[in-house]
């Protein structure tokens, strides 16, 4: 048997198991979790799931020019660090630090943050061009306030979160049992508060959304060594509104199927919840930050990104390296790819 299914079969002899202690469970369990193994689970061939930094370089190359414009904002300071926390392989702060140019490229600092053990390594390998701008600090790690920005792709996506629903007469949350999983009687709480205070035109039967516990206190920590700069996130989810309306659950990648299965295969595959931004934004407002804006992902590269300069300067590549980089662009602005399902939140600290 599988050694998480043995600990939660333990667990299950006490009692039913929420959803979101199953999550925890399968992703971050010290010596099985799926986001503590060895082997990487990203990728195309033999991965679970590709993020785009798998597709090319462009999303690296757009942060970079919003980062430059960062720096400028807050005056140009001589040390500008961008903290990335869950930051996997390192392959955004390599894109970002082979981007940069100039003076900015002199005061860039980047911290990649990722207990992995798969994505240290090959975050070593990305990131050694750079070993006197790159620092690499564990999770948890308390780290010395500074400057600059916050930046993550997917973090908040993979933190443990518990299904809530509204059946019509009262609040139920996803549980394991052991014939399988079930919605079961939840009492009133925080979440249910929040999403009935976020419901569109009151609640109606199947209304309900995931709800993340740990979500204060990561955003306290990420928030708190920032003293001026740009918290910028990139990650699935909507608007609570939108959530609640369409009573999201929790999602189980292996081998690029996706599926609502998140009690099989533990520690095997992936699991992930839809990020709410409104609550992100709220709790951001709590530590300094001021009003927070949150785009579609197709929206901000066609913001940010310098798409003439790209045209121009694609004209002299190799007819293959020409396709590769439409495709990458294409892949991060078409509704039907990431463009429309991921978001990006910004928010502006303030010194």
């Amino acid at each position: 048997m599988n050694p998480l299914e043995t600990l939660l079969q333990a667990r299950l002899r006490e009692g039913p198991v929420p959803a979101a202690d199953v999550m925890a469970l399968a992703l971050y369990h010290p010596g099985h979790g799926y986001y503590r193994r060895a082997q990487g689970p990203w990728g195309f061939e033999g991965g679970d799931y590709y993020t785009a930094l798998d597709l090319g370089p462009l999303l690296g190359e757009a942060l970079c020019l919003r980062l430059l414009r960062a720096w400028e904002d807050l005056g140009r300071p001589e040390t500008f660090t961008v903290l990335e926390p869950g930051a996997g392989r390192g392959w955004l702060g390599r894109d970002i630090l082979q981007a940069a140019t100039g003076p900015f490229a002199e005061a860039l600092r980047y911290v990649h943050r990722d207990d992995n053990p798969a994505a240290r390594a090959a975050a070593g390998e990305a990131l050694a061009p750079w070993p006197d701008r790159v620092r690499f600090a564990a999770e948890g790690e308390a780290l010395p306030p500074f400057v600059g920005a916050v930046l993550s792709n997917e973090l908040f996506d993979a933190l443990p979160a518990q299904p809530w629903r509204w059946d019509g007469a009262r609040w139920t949350r996803e549980m394991l049992t052991p014939d399988g999983p079930a919605w079961l009687p939840g009492e009133p709480c925080e979440a249910t508060a929040w999403f009935a205070a976020h419901a569109q035109d009151g609640l109606e039967s199947g209304d309900g959304a995931p709800w993340c516990a740990a979500l204060p206190d990561v955003v306290a920590d990420l928030a708190r060594p920032l003293e001026a700069g740009l918290f910028l996130a990139i990650d699935y989810g909507e608007q609570a509104s939108r959530l609640v309306d369409k009573g999201a659950d929790l999602r189980r990648y292996k081998g690029h199927q996706v599926d609502g299965k998140w009690w099989e295969d533990l520690g095997d595959s992936d699991l992930t919840a839809d990020v709410d931004f409104t609550r992100l934004a709220s709790l951001l407002g709590g530590h300094g930050f001021g009003p927070a804006a949150t785009v579609t992902l197709s929206r901000w590269v066609r913001e940010h990104a310098p798409l003439g300069e790209w045209e121009e300067a694609w004209a002299s590549l190799t007819p293959a390296v020409r396709i590769q980089r439409m495709e990458n662009l294409l892949q991060l602005t078409l509704p039907t790819m990431m463009g429309e399902r991921f978001r990006v939140l910004e928010a502006w600290k303030r010194a």
